[in-house]
């Protein structure tokens, strides 16, 4: 009785929970939160942990704390791998996104990978319901980012989407509100700039850190047709001598060490369709493929995966946003929360 009072008077949250970046959406309002997901925990000597700092803030520790400080990523795939850490990350937003009245408890609609085991469910609607929420629903990614890149998720002919998130890349066919079939394959975003990382070492004999790779990625990155004239200049540590050493790179290069990140997400897409009912298989074939994710951004992704599968394939209007549109979309919409049939 308690809780219904409350939710009079609480506004209600949808939730992507991402690898990188984790977005809220309120209820009538859209998008309020968009933070990196990652929280710095200093250690004292008893083993008593202290959350320092969160989001924007935690990001530019990644790489540099001193040792009795670490910057963590709770969330990988999807999946909560600290569950303390998650909580108080998770806390944090939704005290920014819903004031700082802890009397007011939220319903939470949260989006979690298609694959996630029961186990996994369980831990983010435990941490949402330790960070406050008076009810959790859980509810696909892949339906989330098509609903979010406005796609007809209840028709009946079938729509293959490819969220390129952070941690992996879901590949996902849909008909009728439903998962017909989803693969995933590891890596991401975060899996193209470990590529790059292991391009400089192997090519360069060059050592560098992840955002140094992500510069790189956002610089001079591309899936298709690399600009000859495109060069940087990246920082790290030679491998040969141990000293701090720069080298210029080219697009090219780039695009050499992200050529099997691309060429995995093609296989994925061509055995998704392979293993699909004909007749949804053919949909695809006749409407194509949409690109959704901050990893979709990479420069003609849509073109390379193009020429790798033959089939048409598209970016959505607004990539990096449209799981968290699409859960917002699911929270407004009590006939759409019916149709994708909530996880409660």
């Amino acid at each position: 009785m308690l809780n219904a009072m409350l939710g009079l008077f609480s506004q209600d949250l949808a939730v992507d929970l991402g690898t990188s970046n984790t977005r809220v959406y309120l209820r009538g309002t859209g998008v309020v939160c968009d933070e990196p997901t990652v929280v710095s925990v200093q250690t004292d000597r008893d083993g008593r942990r202290r959350v320092t700092a969160i989001g924007s803030e935690a990001l530019p520790m990644l790489g540099r704390t001193p040792e009795d400080i670490h910057a963590i990523q709770p969330i990988r795939a999807g999946r909560i791998l600290d569950f303390e850490v998650a909580e108080a990350f998770l806390l944090h937003l939704v005290r920014r996104a819903h004031g700082r009245n802890g009397w007011m408890r939220p319903r939470m609609v949260v989006a979690v990978p298609h694959h996630a085991s029961d186990m996994e469910a369980r831990a983010v609607r435990d941490s949402c319901e330790s960070a406050g929420a008076r009810e959790v629903h859980l509810v696909p990614r892949p339906i989330a980012a098509a609903v979010g890149a406005s796609l007809p998720v209840q028709e009946p002919d079938g729509t293959l989407i490819v969220d390129v998130g952070g941690g992996s890349t879901e590949i996902s066919l849909l008909a009728l509100s439903g998962v017909v079939l989803s693969r995933v394959v590891p890596g991401g975003g975060e899996g193209m700039d470990a590529a790059i990382i292991q391009w400089l070492q192997r090519e360069r004999r060059l050592l560098v850190g992840r955002p140094s790779a992500e510069r790189l990625k956002i610089a001079l990155g591309t899936a298709s047709h690399p600009d000859p004239s495109a060069t940087s200049v990246v920082k790290g540590r030679c491998l040969e001598r141990g000293i701090p050493r720069s080298e210029t790179v080219s697009a090219a290069d780039i695009a050499s060490a992200l050529a099997p990140h691309v060429e995995a997400i093609a296989v994925g897409i061509r055995n998704a369709i392979s293993e699909a009912p004909p007749e949804l298989g053919s949909d695809v074939v006749d409407q194509g493929v949409v690109l959704t994710g901050g990893g979709s951004l990479l420069r003609d992704l849509d073109l390379g995966l193009r020429d790798l599968t033959g089939l048409p394939v598209i970016r959505a209007e607004d990539p990096e946003q449209a799981v968290a549109h699409g859960v917002g979309g699911i929270l407004e919409d009590t006939l759409l929360q019916h149709a994708v049939a909530l996880a409660s």
